[in-house]
């Protein structure tokens, strides 16, 4: 029997191996992205803002419709896509605000709510992409930082709202070896090494270890881990780092 997920940012660097290890396991991958560079890691991608979808009426209307006739069966929903907006509190531009929580929390919110019926009829889950920084942050990350935290608490609420009709939860990574987190360290080699010797497993992640755990969650089905936040962090946030 087919399997359908949905993938948000499919073609960034996390995305896109989630996206491939689904494939790899049977799966049906529609893939989501405001960017298109024809790349696709999926069978079937569709160009979609979703900072557009919270804020747009018009286009949210217009893309229910199109994900109705072009997604009838859905097993697994990965919310995925995310923005970070770095600034410091006195410097924080609200538009900057409003886009990273339409994208990284009520993008995931409402994705739920419109998929939720072919979710629930296939027995299926949801898996949000959080982070490190919903518990463990660091400077100029405050919009960030709340929209993650913010969304591992409607992880759970979700989970327990749903009870048994569609299990609910979240992976939190830490470090991924991804373009966006090099191009951060201004592709430094000594500083990418510098921050692998921080983590006790002496190393970073792989998007390939997120998406690893995105699918023994998805193959789960009628399994046991429900509302859970599931640390993906190379041991780090047990170091007490001291000057």
């Amino acid at each position: 029997m087919a399997k359908y997920a949905l993938v948000t940012g499919v073609l960034g660097g996390i995305g896109s191996v989630i996206s491939r290890k689904l494939k790899e396991n049977g799966y049906y991958v529609y893939g989501l992205d405001v960017r298109d560079d024809f790349d696709y890691k999926c069978d079937r991608f569709i160009l979609f803002d979703i900072n557009q979808f919270v804020s747009d009426s018009s286009y949210r209307i217009k893309f229910t419709e199109i994900f109705n006739n072009l997604i009838p069966n859905l097993n697994l929903l990965v919310n995925n896509a995310a923005v970070q907006r770095l600034g410091s509190l006195e410097h924080l531009k609200i538009d900057d605000w409003n886009e990273t929580l339409n994208v990284n929390l009520t993008g995931p919110l409402l994705l739920s709510k419109l998929f939720l019926k072919r979710l629930e009829q296939s027995k299926g889950s949801i898996i949000n992409i959080g982070s490190i920084h919903e518990r463990l942050t660091k400077k100029e990350f405050v919009s960030y930082a709340t929209s993650k935290s913010a969304l591992v608490g409607l992880t759970r609420a979700m989970a327990v709202d749903l009870e048994g009709r569609v299990r609910v939860n979240a992976v939190s990574p830490a470090a991924i070896e991804t373009k966006m987190l090099l191009e951060g360290f201004d592709n430094n080699e000594e500083k990418v090494k510098e921050l692998e010797a921080i983590h006790p497993v002496q190393r970073i992640g792989y998007p390939e270890d997120v998406a690893k755990l995105v699918l023994f969650l998805a193959s789960e089905n009628n399994g046991f881990i429900h509302g859970a936040n599931l640390s993906l962090d190379g041991g780090i946030s047990s170091v007490l780092k001291d000057l």
